[in-house]
């Protein structure tokens, strides 16, 4: 079963160069979102061609737009309040001669560099498929001006796409004659970032207005600069008029139909479903209300005859666990003195962690003797202890009702590492052994193969969890699939590397009643600012083995460092108990770093599945209510061309927290990997648990983040 490393192939990949003026992208920026719609492209803009305009901050937008022979699926996200991203999936019939349709994944950026004011218009600068196989391809600076809060307009120059009709010689010539023309781009592997090509070859001018004629109507026209040429080869669509003509219709909040009459000759139209992981879905909270805070007498704190008391600290213990228990928490142990209790608690229901202690924090007034002063309520999970916020039990007495009793609250508490806090303190019985299971259904995608670009199957999950003391856990999975077409997948894999992750849709045919993970996990604390996991067995539906990692993070740093090694054999494609002849070690060194207002950076450096050796870049903006949007990017010593079609390993990543669509309580999330492609190359082992997310929100920075949920 030794796996033979393969020869290194010769990389072509190009040094990644740092962006000159980083910084620019997080620049204050002025409201630049009234009257806003998307285009055909899911882009903010006008019916076919951008603005520059920007949606509000944070806005993740979901278009289907559809004319003549062009399918467009869009994902767009605005970043930063400047700067937006989209992912694009396109089907474009009749591409051949042969009347073959193309399928497409394309990317866009676009950056908002001057905000609009009394006096000049906004102007941004974007890149259209900048990362794909080229047939979007486009670059743009753009202008938009309201001339009333209902009335804009807009004007621009495009170049690639957008400088096809009527085009002229480019202006950017005078600077280097270069400028004058277009290089030929590779359309057929897609993937690679091409920018020698950018603001090159002819340039044309384009425009249009946009006029808001009520609350829910917006109507628009435009001149485009884009002639179809493609599109129009071989005669289903009929680029007769640069003009095009447009409704946008607000249907209910979040949701947008429009209505377009594109180049003379043909219909169209597109659905947009907003949302913004700032703003709840619903509204209030369903939750149960808090205790109340519990004032002490005047005086009361001077008697400590309670502590001569038989049993009062096994009574104290269950009423805390009781209250706890009540509110979905648990009291794991506990130590207390004649002015101080320290708690153990492990939160399941409040995914914000301040709401978990300031809840407890109450509770504890509730049930502690009048002596106890402080209260230390150390979170814990998978069994060790991850912090420890200390606070005063008069601060919570005194800040309860005031308007920024938040704030100082958090400004008096003391964060501290818990390492070893669990020194002399007493398990509550019956914790220890514990076991949960729940059965219910599930639902596994594939996205964009050519034949069926959504592919979906579901069934019926059973999970367990079987804590067998602080710290072990036994954990699985059976799957049992019911209906689905992921396994009907047929287009081969012809990866020139080891078949770690194309073969995907054989373990989905094969895998009908499928043990998914079957794992002994290990957490523990070797020292202070260290976690450490072990974890053996079934560790995913394609592989088995064992996985360790060490994670250094500090609770007051921004930093975190982790180490992580794995051994892994490739399971059999019926995902029952045997392997197939493939085993190789794999491990990386990770980086993270919390930049602040939201954004982690991850880089995450060493040796993948397919032997490759590389690095993948993470960027995810993190909101305080627990969404999460991201993208990544994993380049290795794979060539372009071993790779296969994609070049190189990217993908967009979600984390949708479920208390953001119930309006109650739950420390739930769904969790969404969404890849262009599924190749060989950059795959990493899945692990369950890995630390840095487990330990993050319970740290400084994160907890900050959503102290403002203490009282609630």
């Amino acid at each position: 079963m030794t796996h033979k490393p393969r020869a290194k192939t010769a990389s072509r990949r190009r040094t990644p160069r740092a962006m000159i003026g980083a910084g620019l992208l997080l620049l204050p920026a002025a409201a630049q979102t009234e009257g806003y719609s998307y285009s055909t492209y899911g882009t903010v803009g006008l019916v076919d061609m951008p603005t520059a305009q920007s949606a509000e901050d944070a806005e993740l937008t979901a278009t289907y737009s559809q004319f003549a022979n062009t399918a467009r699926t869009t994902l767009s996200f605005q970043i930063t309040p400047r700067l937006s991203g989209s992912f694009r999936y396109s089907k474009i019939d009749d591409y051949s001669a042969g009347g073959g349709a193309l399928f497409d994944r394309s990317f866009d950026l676009r950056y908002r560099f001057v905000d609009e004011t009394s006096h000049r218009p906004a102007i941004a600068v974007g890149l259209q498929d900048f990362i794909g196989t080229g047939v979007y391809s486009a670059e743009y600076i753009v202008a938009t001006k309201s001339v009333t809060p209902r009335l804009t307009f807009t004007g621009g120059i495009g170049w690639g796409r957008l400088g096809n009709y009527k085009g002229f010689s480019n202006p950017l010539g005078v600077i280097n004659d270069r400028f004058e023309t277009r290089p030929d781009r590779d359309f057929g592997r897609g993937g690679e970032i091409e920018a020698t090509g950018w603001f090159r070859g002819d340039a044309a001018l384009f425009g249009g207005v946009a006029w808001q004629a009520t609350d829910k109507l917006t109507l628009k026209a435009e001149y485009s600069s884009d002639d179809y040429a493609s599109e129009t080869r071989y005669g289903s669509f009929e680029h007769k008029s640069p003009f095009n003509f447009g409704l946008d219709y607000e249907l209910r909040d979040n949701i947008h139909l429009q209505a377009h009459y594109l180049y003379g000759s043909t219909f169209g139209f597109s659905l947009n479903l907003r949302s913004n992981p700032r703003h709840p879905v619903v509204n209030g909270g369903k939750g149960p209300a808090p205790l109340p805070v519990k004032r002490r007498m005047p005086g009361a704190a001077s008697d400590l005859g309670w502590t001569q008391a038989v049993g009062v600290e096994a009574s104290l213990r269950e009423q805390t666990g009781t209250l706890l228990a009540g509110d979905g928490m648990a009291l794991e142990a506990m130590k207390i003195s004649a002015n101080a209790v320290t708690v153990y608690i492990r939160n399941e229901r409040y995914l914000a962690r301040p709401e978990a202690i300031g809840r407890t924090a109450r509770m504890l007034t509730q049930v502690m003797p009048a002596s106890v002063e402080t209260f230390t309520i150390v979170l814990m999970e998978n069994g060790i202890p991850l912090s420890a916020v200390t606070v005063h039990r008069s601060d919570i007495e005194n800040l309860e009702h005031e308007g920024d009793g938040a704030w100082q609250t958090y400004a008096r508490a003391e964060i501290e590492d818990a390492a070893s806090s669990r020194e002399n303190a007493a398990y509550l019985e019956g914790h220890y052994p514990k076991l949960t299971w729940s059965v219910g259904p599930y639902f596994n995608t594939g996205y964009f193969d050519p034949d069926e670009p959504l592919r979906i199957d579901t069934g019926l999950r059973l999970q367990g969890r079987y804590d067998i003391a602080p710290g072990w856990i036994v954990s699985g999975s059976i799957e049992q699939r019911l209906a689905g077409n992921i396994g009907d997948a047929d287009r081969g894999a012809n990866s020139v590397l080891p078949k770690v992750r194309s073969e995907t849709s054989i373990y989905a045919r094969e895998g009908d009643t499928a043990l998914e993970h079957l794992t002994l996990a290990h957490y523990f604390r070797p020292g202070k600012d260290l976690y450490a996991r072990v974890t053996a067995g079934y560790l995913e539906s394609q592989f088995g083995g064992v996985s360790s990692e060490l994670l250094w993070k500090p609770v007051a740093s921004r930093l975190a460092v982790g180490a992580e090694v794995n051994y892994a054999v490739q399971r059999d494609f019926d995902q029952r108990f045997g392997f197939r002849d493939y085993e190789i070690a794999t491990g990386h060194l990770s980086a993270y770093y919390d930049f602040g207002n939201g954004y982690l950076g991850q880089v995450d450096a060493g040796r993948y599945l397919a032997g490759d050796y590389g690095a993948t870049f993470t960027l995810d903006r993190v909101f305080a209510n627990g969404w999460s949007v991201g993208a990544y990017a994993t380049f290795t010593d794979v060539s372009f061309d071993d790779f296969g079609e994609g070049s190189f390993d990217k993908g967009l990543r979600f984390t949708v927290p479920l208390s953001h669509v119930l309006g109650e309580p739950s420390d739930k999330t769904y969790k969404a990997v969404i890849q262009p492609l599924t190749r060989d190359g950059g795959a990493r082992l899945k692990v369950r648990n890995r630390l840095y997310e487990s330990v993050r929100g319970y740290h400084t920075p994160e907890l900050k983040d959503s102290w403002g949920r203490f009282w609630r």
